[in-house]
């Protein structure tokens, strides 16, 4: 070949008008043909069009990427493994050997070698990507994270496609030293040290021994990045654990039923390819070759038989077009297009011993023969049957994707539902690029059939069915269903649904890290001016051993401890022990710190953001009340309700067996237990009006009966899209009225009490929930008695019953003067009310209504409109009420009184949800979110054809009482105010007690995060327990995750991670408040103690005539910030205002925290002076009282003293004593007293034990510590904090 070209060419486009993944493409002239195909001659099916073998080179064994021998497995573990490296390696290798045989010079002008013309592998895999390129034009796609891509089931992808898997890691191995590093010095005062360390290097600048300088900061700088590098290990650790969940995979693999003829030849000098001892091209040649002699001798297709093995891998193994086999409560591991679903009582069971051809096993081990017959793995099941009987319908749990409590019914696609699963590999998809849109999907699914010789025909074109949003199941989401489906994958780890719509995890730094760092930048502007001063009253050109500019400098390194190093190293030490008291905190088992370096941003919340599904609510819904107009039940007056159900379930009185297979009708005559002997009237129409409720209940609805195995018993489970629904079919079964069969065509009812068949009905036509319409409804005819055949037509009684939300039943049931009061009594108690009516049909009513129903539904404009018309003039008005329904969705453990104390803590609460706005007002109201006195104001609808002034009146409501309204705004509207009107929104909304935002998207719910830390200032917690809740989190201050019922991608993402919604009281009221307060007292006393000797310095100085020298040098000036005063200083970290007890009473003491009030500019200047005061007198005093400026003497005093005087300075700030700080004082104090005889170099040790040492170390440190704390006292008595007030009550 003249050159070149790539085996595998991504950027190629299948169409010239579209992007594609597709990577089935080849080159001919890598092919390298004995004849050019023409431009006008039809591709041929390489992988099915078996009948012409000498007219083309067999290519149903290429794989992309690398080469697979007849016979062998498409892909095993091993090659999953090698796939990024031998795939690449190949990519570039041509297929065939140039020879002289074979005619490599382009066979038309078009067929140029940089341009030459192109072939597919199959001919249909092209058929559809016209107009599935041309649907993707008109709907572009706002993600651009990759092109739409075609995936051929059984071929894995190509390597651009990212692995399946979950990081939470915040740094890579390349990244973590310059991120970190750059984090690091951005904040001043380790830019200021590095700088004071690299100015030793300089000679005039050198001021004692370098390793003084630069050993603190490398000290400082290991200790911070050694805790960044085991948060993110810990991440990493925990991120395998989720990676290695193992999931069931149906592997393709391809078995000849012929094997090789004896007389088949091999190439002279060709040995058995084996995998990685042979080049790559050999390989692709030989199993070329070896596929033409073959057909060339047999002169007819072979047969080659696909066969499944099904393995268990792990869920970052899972690749782009595997076959995925889920069952009931499993989390779902990618993006996925479900191809098939058996549910359990459709009879999958386990496959003959011998499978006929059209009965595959999918469950033969992956080394078994790959002969015709199959050994079945016992005790596994097979999928592999047609499942005629099954509808090939699932239902998912996505609360953990978007929130929302309803089941989603996902349905496989026709086209593949009924085919035996080895027929997959004749599948082709066409998915679009990944996008963030979780409600929309467009692809499309092609199958390529055989004809009754078992092989394809170049005439017959491929079966084509659109895929929707019906057809997926993402990532995150659970099989709630008790089925099992196989899903091929189409997009894996960053191109998910849910991982694009997570912002990728940043590095958080606390308010209070924030604050000293602008507390350094002062101290520095005061050693400058300090600096400059004593240069100036010297006389700038007075310098006679050096500049002047020389002297200042020298001046800022000997000042250089007014900025402790030490300062971050205690902060981040004192960090680590506040992680340590939360994880080990037996009062909120299972938390963990997950980002140790923000625990103090605990104490510091104003805003908590919460999702409500897991969060607040446990998404188990209860039917808690029932009214029917003139008597509701609750509690244990269900009791009652059980009794009319078992006596209105009776036919009536049984004269002899014949009657025994009558059924119950709405018309039938209520029969009270005692024969009416002594029923009054009026119990009887209570009973009569319990059963026409229940039966109503019973049957509308869409939840379909399973029935499951477990522990060698039977029972029945429900499914359904709304757990609201399931919660009331499993409440009429506990009152004695159980669904026992359910399906498109009729419902059966059963007794609890006599286990036999008591109501029968037969579907007519039913009309689903809608967001838009707010009801359900449902048409039945009933059976009268149990023996008539339910396939005939019956002339039984019809009705119309019909459920929904009061706002829009109230105008559809009859006139009644009960409903309004008992709906609102309903929803003030937190229950989701439901309204039931019903109607009776005639036979003539409801044939005009079908007609009528039938000519809407053919309409092409305007079809749903006509239909809804049609239902609502012929069937809904003038129903009959039955009654009411309150069904609770029950709230986490403790949630009430967690929110009552968040809210007396100053906390201004938002609820983000994904679910609807009347679930959202009802958890809103019985948690006690929003008050009783609260008003709720409800945005909705807002679009941007909204006109802009009826946006600002809804806002100008808001603004004129913001104390006593809650606002609760949906998606669309929420989005409209921030395009348009983000900042009067959110200015408002900050002020209001309690916000409820329904249907939010992930990226709104991150983006309402950044706004109010953005507008307010002020510090944000945001609190969920799903994958939707991920970018919320990683959005806020203080990322808060609940370990969830579904999965741990929320925990995982969080800074803390809790695993029940009151636990975040502890962690807030206790843990948060006592570790900024123990932080904000440690840091102001470590500058303290840098201040202090800086002052010492600076007397020194003056009284040295101004001249640049150390008062203490070297071991004096490490060892004073170390061993002399470190433990005690750090013992602080264990100190407590209060008790937990006092905390939780009085959770005001957290609101005070907000205002920053325990580090502050006022309480940083009351520690600057004291410094001052004290390093004045301790300094002064020492050379006046010892009569030397520069002398061991006055030096050893000064020393002492200064030591004595922060260790009674700790010991006058501690307000809870600690053994541990007892002990540290103690040891310190010990550890001085017996350092000081190997401290002759600087001090005079004769002078030292001597009586006038004594008395001068006495009378100084009295001097320099009691006025200080005598205004202390003062201030307490007269104006105490706080703390003090609680604890005096």
């Amino acid at each position: 070949m003249s050159k070149e070209r790539p085996y595998h060419q991504p950027d190629r486009s299948i169409s010239p008008d579209s992007k594609s993944d597709s990577d089935i493409e080849l080159d001919l002239h890598e092919l390298a043909p004995k004849r050019g195909k023409s431009e006008n001659e039809p591709d041929q099916p390489l992988y099915w069009d078996q009948q012409s073998p000498q007219s083309r080179i067999p290519l149903r064994n290429l794989r992309v990427g690398r080469t697979r021998a007849p016979g062998s497995p498409r892909y095993d573990e091993g090659d999953r493994d090698r796939r990024y490296s031998e795939g690449t390696v190949e990519d570039h290798a041509p297929l065939l050997e140039a020879s002289d045989d074979y005619d490599a010079k382009p066979t038309s002008p078009q067929a140029a070698p940089g341009n030459s013309s192109r072939i597919r592998l199959t001919r249909f895999l092209s058929s559809a990507t016209n107009h599935t390129s041309a649907r993707a034009n008109e709907e572009p796609e706002t993600s651009t994270a990759g092109a739409s891509r075609s995936i051929v089931i059984g071929q894995y992808p190509p390597p651009r496609f990212p692995p399946n898997a979950v990081s939470n890691a915040k740094y890579t191995a390349w990244s973590f030293l310059p991120r970190t590093l750059y984090n690091e010095f951005s904040f001043f005062f380790n830019m200021y040290f590095l700088l004071v360390a690299l100015s030793q290097l300089i000679p005039p600048l050198r001021i004692g021994y370098v390793s003084t300088y630069v050993v603190p900061l490398v000290f400082v700088l290991s200790i911070t990045l050694g805790k960044e590098a085991l948060d993110d290990l810990a991440r990493r650790r925990r991120d395998a654990e989720a990676n290695k969940e193992p999931y069931t995979v149906l592997r393709l693999r391809d078995s000849p039923t012929a094997s090789r003829p004896n007389g088949s030849r091999k190439h002279a000098g060709h040995k058995t390819p084996q995998r990685g001892t042979i080049s790559s091209r050999q390989t692709r040649l030989d199993a070329i070759e070896e596929e033409e002699e073959r057909l060339g001798l047999t002169g007819k297709a072979s047969k080659l038989r696909v066969e499944m093995d099904e393995l268990r891998i792990r869920s970052r193994d899972i690749k782009v077009g595997d076959v995925v086999k889920l069952g009931k409560d499993q989390r779902v591991p990618a993006d996925l297009v479900i191809l098939k679903s058996s549910s359990a009582d459709s009879g999958i069971a386990p496959s003959p011993a011998q499978p006929s051809a059209n009965t595959p096993s999918i469950n033969a081990s992956p080394g078994a023969d790959s002969g015709p017959e199959t050994t079945e793995v016992p005790g596994t099941q097979s999928v592999g049957e047609s499942d005629s009987g099954s509808t090939g319908e699932a239902f998912l749990r996505t609360d953990q994707l978007d929130g929302e409590t309803d089941w989603k019914l996902r349905l496989a696609s026709p086209l593949t539902q009924q085919l035996d699963p080895r027929e997959f590999a004749r599948l082709r998809i066409v998915a679009g690029r990944p996008s963030k849109k979780v409600n929309e999907f467009v692809g499309t699914l092609e199958y390529m059939p055989k004809t009754d010789g078992g092989s394809n025909d170049d005439s017959q074109s491929p079966l084509s069915a659109p895929l929707t949003i019906d057809n997926t199941a993402w990532a995150n989401t659970v099989l709630a269903s008790n089925a099992t489906i196989l899903a091929v994958v189409v997009y894996t780890g960053a191109q998910t649904r849910q991982a694009m719509s997570t912002t990728p995890p940043r590095s958080k730094t606390g308010l209070l890290d924030c604050e000293i760092n602008n507390l350094t930048k002062i101290l520095c502007a005061l050693t400058l001016s300090l600096s400059v001063i004593l240069v100036a009253l010297e006389g700038f050109e007075n310098q006679e051993e050096m500049k002047w500019y020389v002297a200042i400098t020298r001046f800022l390194i000997l000042f250089s401890t007014i900025i402790p190093i030490s300062l971050r190293v205690n902060l981040d030490m004192g960090k680590s022990v506040y992680a340590w008291f939360i994880e080990r905190d037996q009062g909120i088992p299972g938390t963990v710190v997950r980002t140790s370096t923000i625990p103090e941003e605990l104490g510091r919340i104003e805003y908590l953001l919460s999702d409500k599904t897991g969060t607040l609510t446990q998404n188990e819904m209860e039917l808690k009340k029932i009214h029917v107009g003139t008597v509701s039940y609750a509690n244990d007056a269900m009791d009652e309700v059980s009794s009319y159900v078992r006596q209105g379930f009776v036919a009536g009185p049984v004269a002899d067996a014949s009657q025994q297979s009558l059924l119950v009708t709405p018309s039938t005559t209520f029969h009270n237990a005692s024969n009416g002997a002594s029923a009054t009237r009026t119990r009887r129409e209570i009973g009569s009006r319990v059963r026409d409720l229940v039966l109503a209940l019973a049957l509308c609805h869409n939840v379909t009966p399973t029935t499951e195995e477990a522990d060698g018993s039977t029972f029945t489970t429900y499914q359904a899209s709304s757990p609201d629904e399931i919660a009331i079919v499993r409440w009429t079964e506990q009152i004695g009225l159980r669904l026992i069969h359910r399906d498109r065509k009729s419902i059966t009812l059963q007794s609890t009490e006599t286990s036999k068949t008591v109501v029968r009905v037969r579907v007519l036509d039913v009309f689903p929930f809608t967001s838009e319409g707010k009801r359900m409804g449902i048409i039945l005819q009933f059976y009268s008695d149990a023996s008539v055949d339910q396939t005939g037509e019956e002339s039984g009684e019809i009705w119309f019953y019909q459920k929904g939300a009061d706002t829009v039943m109230a105008a559809i049931v009859a006139a009644n003067d009960w409903l309004d009061e008992e709906t609102a009594n309903m929803a003030r108690e937190g229950f989701r009310t439901l309204v039931i009516g019903r109607r009776r049909l005639s036979a003539q009513q409801y044939q005009d209504f079908s007609a009528r129903y039938k000519e809407a539904s053919l309409s092409l404009q305007g079809r749903d409109a006509r239909m809804a018309r049609a239902v609502k003039e012929h069937l809904e008005s003038n129903l009959e009420l039955l009654g009411v329904t309150g069904v609770e969705d029950k709230l986490q453990k403790d949630v009430k009184p967690s929110l009552e104390l968040l809210r007396n803590a100053g906390i201004k609460i938002w609820m983000l949800t994904g679910d609807k706005v009347e679930t959202a007002r009802c958890v809103a109201v019985s948690a006690k979110l929003v008050s009783r006195t609260q008003f709720i104001h409800t945005i909705t609808k807002l679009t941007p054809e909204t006109s802009p002034t009826h946006a600002i009146d809804a806002l100008s409501l808001l603004r004129s009482k913001p104390d006593s309204t809650a606002l609760l705004i949906d998606g669309d509207s929420l989005s409209y105010f921030l395009s348009h009107h983000r900042w009067e929104f959110i200015s408002i909304a900050v002020q209001l007690p309690a916000v409820i935002a329904c249907r939010c998207s992930p990226t709104q719910k991150a983006d309402i995060a950044y706004l109010i830390r953005q507008f307010t200032k002020k510090r944000v917690a945001c609190i969920g327990d799903g994958g939707n809740d991920v970018s919320m989190i990683q959005a806020a201050d203080v990322g808060v995750g609940i370990v969830g019922k579904e999965g741990r991608q929320a925990s995982l993402a969080a800074d803390f991670s809790i695993t029940s919604f009151h636990h975040l009281t502890k962690l807030l009221v206790w843990h948060g408040r006592n570790s900024y307060k123990r932080s904000a007292k440690l840091a102001q006393f470590i500058i303290h103690r840098g201040l202090i000797i800086s002052v010492c310095q600076t007397i020194y100085s003056i009284a040295a005539h101004f001249h640049p020298n150390a008062l203490y040098k070297d071991w004096l000036l490490v060892g004073y910030a170390t061993v002399y005063t470190m433990a005690p200083v750090f013992s602080l970290v264990l100190d407590k205002d209060v008790d937990e007890g006092l905390a939780n009473l009085y959770p005001e003491l957290y609101k005070e925290l907000t205002n920053g009030q325990s580090l502050s500019y006022r309480t940083f200047f009351v520690w600057v002076a004291v410094s001052i005061y004290q390093g004045s007198i301790i300094q002064g005093l020492s050379q006046i009282l010892v009569g030397s400026v520069d002398s061991p003497q006055m030096v050893s005093v000064s020393f002492t003293v200064l030591v004595i005087n922060e260790l009674i300075m700790v010991a006058c700030e501690i307000v809870t004593w600690h053994r541990i700080m007892v002990a540290s004082l103690l040891g310190t104090a010990i550890i001085y007293m017996g350092s000081v005889p190997f401290l002759g170099r600087y001090f005079d040790l004769g002078y030292v034990w001597s009586w006038g040492f004594a008395w001068r170390v006495a009378a100084i440190s009295a001097i320099s510590l009691i006025p200080p704390y005598s205004v202390k006292i003062l201030r307490r008595t007269l104006k105490p904090p706080s703390y003090r007030k609680v604890q005096g009550m």
